[in-house]
This record gives structure tokens, sequence and C-alpha cells, in this order.
């Protein structure tokens, strides 16, 4: 981890950063690709739209701080669209090696951001919302961690060993 002092507002978002850039893959581990669509006759989010959209969060959290990447699946979750019926979704593991490649980038700029950038108001036009930076990556930092835990219970339901912390 990087030792690097950080603000006081972020460094708790830092530590929760770290733990669900690890959980991300953690929780994901040995699912199928044909268990991360099932939705077992509930109108639930699958594997495949809850892992997809943890990593279009993170792209776009790093774009609001200047970095100029998209998901490869950006057109099916941009704007926050919910799941769709008969879509093919990406693969779990097209799905982590983009996450690994948007998680250190985002974090560099997450550890660098400024208190200025933190203040700044930003507009979501499409989603009709205005709110600071920070409060962005608050409810990221919560939404990743609420995310993990609903694939964490569809393992078990998928009859998966439950997920490993370490």
């Amino acid at each position: 981890m990087e030792t690097k002092p950080v603000s006081d507002r972020m460094y708790g978002f830092l530590v929760l950063y770290d733990m669900h850039t690890k959980f991300y893959h953690s929780v994901l581990e040995g699912i199928s690709d044909e268990d991360a669509t099932k939705r077992l006759d509930t109108k639930a989010n699958h594997i495949a739209w809850l892992a997809g959209s943890l990593l279009q969060e993170r792209f776009e959290l790093a774009n609001l701080l200047g970095v100029e990447l998209k998901a490869g699946a950006d057109e099916l979750f941009k704007h926050h669209q919910g799941i769709k019926e008969d879509v093919k979704y990406p693969t779990i593991s097209t799905y982590e090696d983009q996450w690994n490649t948007i998680s250190p980038i985002l974090r560099e700029k997450l550890l660098n951001v400024t208190e200025d950038e933190l203040d700044k108001v930003i507009s979501f036009p499409v989603e009709q919302m205005n709110f600071p930076l920070f409060e962005m990556v608050s409810f990221n930092t919560y939404r990743e961690a609420n995310c993990i835990g609903q694939i964490a219970l569809w393992r078990r339901l998928l009859g998966y060993d439950g997920m490993k912390y370490m």
C-alpha cells in the first residue's frame, strides 16, 4: 500500500478502495460465465451485470478525474443503465482484465486528488443530478461494498464456496 500522505477526507476511502480492489477478484473467483448470468427466477441483477456495473463506475470516476479511458462494455452500462434481457454480457475474465487496468490508474488519481477537485460540483445532465466530486467518491465506495456483497450472496445461492477475504 502507498505510504504517501493523502488528504484527511480521502484516507478512509483509499483504504476501502484497496480492499474492494482485491475483493472484486475474490468474489468473482471460480464463477463460470454461464452461472454469472443466472437470475434463479428472480428479477435480481445477475453477477455479470453487477461486476460490469462496478467496473463501469471505476472508469466513470477515473474520467471525472481526467482519465480518458472507457470500459469495454461502456455502451451497455453508461448512464447507469439497468440490466437488459437477451444481451450477452462480457466474460468474467474480460471484466477482471479491465479491472486490473483501471484500478491502479484510478487509485493514483484518488491518491493525488486536491481539496478543490473534491469540492467541485459535477453535473450529470442525463441523470439530472449535481453534486460535489467528494460525494461521488463517497457513493461509489458505498456502492462497491454493496455490489460485492450482492455477488457474495449470489456465490452461495449458486452453490459456490463463500468469498475469501484473504
